[in-house]
């Protein structure tokens, strides 16, 4: 299975976010590459580095799955930002808009707020040219695997993404996100097949993907995670929210309780599975997060490193060309032995 990362990701590394009202060190930085790549290494795959990482069609493509106002907001902020008397180093909003407010602001302020949704996104001077990094590794993988489609055997590709993407929406960033790579790996593969599904199975709710898709019925969502009530992104991934319109149906969420262990992830993530085949999609998209594992920074649920060989094994008996793109999975001892168990159970014939 060939593996790609382009190592122009590392210009997005804030080293700091928001948590609980205090910065903390940011756990979404280049050191989660490294120990990713390891994890590879140690599985018998090597990366390749896509040969471009912005182009007028990854633009395009782009625009089919974020405002065109929120790509000019990332390309331009930080310069109008550092324009501002008494700025900080990194982009970070002080004001959000709440209340269903629909004026969309001039001033580079009320833009920040608009589009970063929490304050786990903050932007330096090279954070864009790191997310489109991220998204061109994602489109590389895409490619790789609408190229062998045709094969008998399933044509699968991973993308080693950070900055993660499936909490960004179509206008909007969050949780480390900025590009959503999942939505934007299913838009691509909507060129070659007419039905995509997308399975997430990080620790948190894919809102970004979901907003995305929620009212088509061209791209199938679903996802398992902590239960938001207790956990972030708190506002979206209730059972409740199944797609709306054409995409009525379409949108599956398994919100599982806080601490929930290996077994009872991977029973969910079984049925995860069931519900995606009943859609009869003509390809995937896994999004990958190890963020499950207990000791993760992020912890919410109780999983063991074993426990992603089961997964891996899991999402090895779909039978559609698939790509895999990584979001959550952050800095610990075990994070490389994550992947790498994973992989072990993903390759496994």
């Amino acid at each position: 299975m060939k593996c790609f990362y382009h190592p122009d990701q590392d210009h997005h590394a804030p080293p700091t976010f928001l948590l609980r009202g205090q910065p903390a060190p940011s756990p979404e930085g280049p050191v989660r590459a490294e120990l990713l790549s390891k994890g590879l290494a140690a599985a018998g795959l090597s990366l390749t580095a896509p040969s471009e990482t912005d182009s007028p069609t990854l633009r395009k493509r782009l625009e089919q799955i974020h405002t065109p106002r929120y790509l000019r907001f990332l390309e331009t902020i930080y310069a109008r930002w550092q324009a501002l008397p008494n700025a900080a180093a990194l982009v970070a909003p002080n004001v959000h808009p709440c209340g269903g407010a629909s004026h969309y602001p001039r001033h580079p302020v009320g833009q920040a707020g608009w589009h970063l949704h929490d304050m786990a996104c903050p932007l330096s001077d090279t954070s864009f040219q790191g997310a489109l990094a991220s998204a061109a590794t994602a489109v590389a993988a895409t490619e790789e695997v609408m190229s062998g489609a045709s094969l008998d055997s399933p044509s699968r590709a991973y993308a080693l993404c950070r900055p993660p993407g499936h909490h960004a929406g179509p206008d909007n960033a969050g949780g480390f996100c900025l590009l959503n790579n999942a939505a934007l790996a299913a838009s691509v593969l909507r060129e070659k097949f007419a039905k995509v599904a997308i399975i997430d199975v990080d620790l948190h709710h894919g809102n970004g993907t979901q907003d995305i898709f929620y009212s088509r019925g061209d791209v199938w969502t679903g996802s398992v995670h902590v239960d938001p009530s207790d956990f972030y992104p708190f506002f979206w991934g209730g059972v409740d929210e199944a797609g709306s319109e054409e995409g009525k149906g379409t949108n599956v969420n398994l919100p599982l309780p806080l601490g929930s262990d290996g077994e009872t992830y991977l029973d969910a993530v079984a049925t995860l599975i069931e519900q995606l085949n009943r859609y009869q999609p003509d390809a995937v998209v896994v999004s990958l997060g190890l963020d499950a594992h207990k000791d993760d920074p992020l912890a919410g649920f109780n999983v063991e490193t074993e426990a992603f060989v089961a997964l891996g094994e899991l999402l090895n008996g779909l039978s559609q060309p698939t790509v895999v793109i990584q979001e959550g999975g952050y800095p610990t001892e075990h994070l490389s032995a994550n992947l790498t168990a994973f992989m072990r159970g993903y390759q496994r014939s």
